[in-house]
Order: C-alpha cells, then structure tokens, then sequence
C-alpha cells in the first residue's frame, strides 16, 4: 500500500469504509484553503490544453527520469497565488484535476506499488464532511449513491489520464527532450531560485525526424508539449501575482533594488 498520508492535503487519510463511513455526508466547500500552502501540483498531459493558459507547466524532479509534469501556483515556497485570503481559488483559472478530486484519492492495494488495483481513501479532516448535512455517500441498504460513484468515477479517470501521463513521459525521455532549466525571479532582498525543473528542449523538438513527429502527432504528444511550450509565457503572470501580494515595505524595498540596478548598469 502506497503512504497516502504523504500525498498533499490529506491530513487525515482513511479508506473508505461501508460500516465506519454508513451514515457520512458530504457538504460542497467553497474554502479551499487547504491548497493554499502548495505552490505547485502535478497535472496530467490531458489537462496541459486548459492549464497553459492559466499556469506556466514546468516538469519537476530531481532527475530527468522522475521529472513529472506539474503546474506551478506560485513562486514562494508554501504559498499558492491562485487562492486569496478567504480560502478562495480565483475562479478565472483552470483548477487542476489533483485538486479537484480532494477530499477523496485513491490508493494501491498492492505492496508492491503495482497493479490496478485500487482502494478509495478519503480525508477525514476535511470540513465539509459531516452526518447531517449534504450528501450521502451510501444508501441506507450499504449501496453507493450517486455522488459516491461520481466521486469515484472521476478518481477513476484521473487514474488513466495519470497512466497516460506516464507514457507520454516515458516517450519523451526517450527522444531526449527534457533539459534542465532554472528560474530566477527577482524579490525585494534577494533573488528566489527554482531549480529541480526541466522543459522541453525546442532545439532538439525541431531536430526529430518527419516520421517520430507524425508518432507524436498521432498519439496527441505533439500538442501536448505545444501547449508546455506555450504555458512558459505565464510566469509572467505569476510574478505579477506575487508582487500584487508584497507588502507596502516589501514593494519599497524591491523598487529601491531595481532602481540602484538600473543605475549600476545604466
């Protein structure tokens, strides 16, 4: 069984049980504070369409091989920029998939972590849960109801569309792809470094044979990494959002910085 309780958010992971979980309810939060300490989450090749145009998609490891793609909230660690100080995501961006199945995950039954064999863990922590109000997770006969089964259904697409991912990845560090690509973004003291991430090396895209971009073409690889490349634009965005949040003497200390660089190479 894979340590779910170091999978993010879940503060209180349990299986999901039909005795201990029989009279559960479920309540539908607006708050999601709970993502508001994650500055960044993996994201599923399926999603980069929708995501590019909110998030930059960065691929994050230690290593090439187990770079993974993720989306990145924010710049600061402990901090997402999507989600303001009321708990709430801003609506006009894309809400990854990895967030969106929370307070349920599923998890490998297998100690080996292999197979498709999967149990559905949910949260206990999370706020919304509850025995009076909401929506119930079993009928009064053990049977799921519905909301169960989208819940479960939508862990069980998430779960293919991660299987998918992983292939895509497997391709990619198969051409040789991914280069190593740190970040400096500039603060009011001193300059915040992200590194542990790769992108797509455009170089070596363009240098592939007719025939490997029509594979890629044709198994949707080809628009996924696109739209990665396209993403990039929006760091951007991101350091807008980071410096909307700095405080008056954060955003007097960084405009000083910038003013004795522009002197310093004037």
């Amino acid at each position: 069984m894979i340590n779910v309780s170091e999978v993010l958010f879940y503060e209180r992971p349990v299986p999901l049980n039909r005795e201990s979980h029989k009279d559960l309810r479920i309540k539908p939060m607006a708050d999601m504070s709970f993502t508001a300490k994650t500055h960044s989450v993996p994201l599923a090749s399926i999603e980069f369409p929708s995501a590019a145009h909110h998030y930059p998609i960065l691929f994050g490891g230690n290593s090439v091989e187990d770079a993974n793609p993720i989306a990145l909230l924010g710049v600061r660690q402990h901090e997402n920029l999507m989600v303001n100080e009321d708990g709430l995501w801003d609506r006009s961006t894309y809400i990854p998939a990895f967030v969106r199945r929370y307070p349920f995950v599923l998890a490998e039954k297998s100690e080996d972590g292999e197979g498709d064999d999967f149990a559905v863990f949910l949260d206990e922590s999370y706020e919304g849960f509850n025995n009076e109000e909401g929506e119930r997770l079993f009928n009064e006969d053990g049977s799921d109801t519905d909301t169960l089964k989208q819940a479960v259904g939508f862990l069980g697409e998430f779960q293919q569309h991660i299987n998918r991912t992983k292939a895509f990845m497997k391709r990619v560090r198969e051409l040789d792809l991914l280069v190593a690509r740190n970040i400096e973004i500039k603060m009011p003291d001193k300059n915040t470094v992200l590194n542990g991430l790769f992108v797509i090396d455009e170089e070596k895209l363009h240098k592939l044979d007719a025939e490997t971009i029509h594979g890629l073409l044709q198994d949707g690889s080809l628009g996924w990494i696109h739209a990665h490349l396209f993403s990039l634009s929006n760091l951007d965005g991101i350091i807008q959002r980071l410096h909307a949040r700095f405080t008056p003497e954060e955003r007097q200390r960084f405009v000083e910085r910038m003013r004795e660089e522009t002197v310093e190479n004037a």
